[in-house]
This record gives C-alpha cells, sequence and structure tokens, in this order.
C-alpha cells in the first residue's frame, strides 16, 4: 500500500472553505467528515483534513496561528502542464483566494501561489520532465 499524507489545516468557517476547495475541482470524503472536519481529497494519497479552530484546538493543545501574521506551512503541489498551473491558480483567485507573490518561471519550472480564504498557502508548481530525469540530488 502507497503510503498516504493527511495534512491537518485549522479554518475559520467550514462552509466557506468547503466550497473554496469544491471550486478548484476537489470534493470532500463524506466518511471522515462532520460538522467540524472535512477530509478534502486531493489525490489517492494526499488529503487536507480541514478542521474547525476549535477541533483542531483538540489535537494540538495550542493555540492556532494568525496566518494573516505568521506563515505556518506552504503547501505545494505538481501540475501536468503551465497551463493546469494557471488553471489552478486564476480559479483560485476568482473564488476568494488571494495572491501570495508574483508566478516563478526558471523556464523548465513554473509557479504560481495563492492563500485560501484561511490563509494558508498554496503552491502549484509544473517542472518540465526533462529537467527532473537530469537532476540529481
Amino acid at each position: 500500500m502507497s503510503q498516504l499524507i493527511f495534512v491537518n489545516l485549522p479554518v475559520k468557517d467550514l462552509e466557506t472553505t468547503k466550497a473554496f476547495f469544491g471550486k478548484l475541482g476537489y470534493q470532500c470524503n463524506p466518511q471522515f467528515s462532520d460538522e467540524n472536519t472535512a477530509c478534502l481529497v486531493i489525490s489517492e494519497t494526499i488529503f487536507a483534513m480541514l478542521l474547525t479552530e476549535s477541533r483542531f484546538k483538540e489535537f494540538t493543545g495550542r493555540e492556532v496561528a494568525d496566518s494573516s501574521k505568521t506563515s505556518e506551512v506552504i503547501l505545494a503541489l505538481s501540475a501536468e502542464s503551465r497551463e493546469k498551473v494557471d488553471e489552478v491558480a486564476d480559479t483560485a483567485l476568482a473564488s476568494g483566494g488571494s495572491p501570495v507573490k508574483e508566478p516563478v518561471d526558471f523556464g523548465h519550472m513554473y509557479g504560481r501561489s495563492f492563500q485560501d480564504p484561511d490563509g494558508h498557502i498554496w503552491e502549484v508548481m509544473w517542472m518540465d520532465p526533462a529537467a527532473v530525469e537530469s537532476h540529481q540530488c
């Protein structure tokens, strides 16, 4: 079985956040969702657990970071083309997201970023497969 990732994110208004990601084409898995939680399915192995701030605090015992002042994480997703990067970012911005920085274009790598309604930063990146194959760590 492939390893799965469940990223837990605090949200101010669960319905607003679900609607935002629905406009981006993502669905929630009702099996793992309730009035305080929504399991956003990003891919077969990537999920974002959208938790109301009060529910999120139950897991951490800590205050939720004020995403208007701090950045707790940058969530980066791959895209299959430059056009898909633009499609996702443009849809996010038209659906209530806000820009974070100017697009990044290195020729072989292209990306754009946005903030969701809760201030979490998302980055959508495309990399030329040929450049990836020739890159060594």
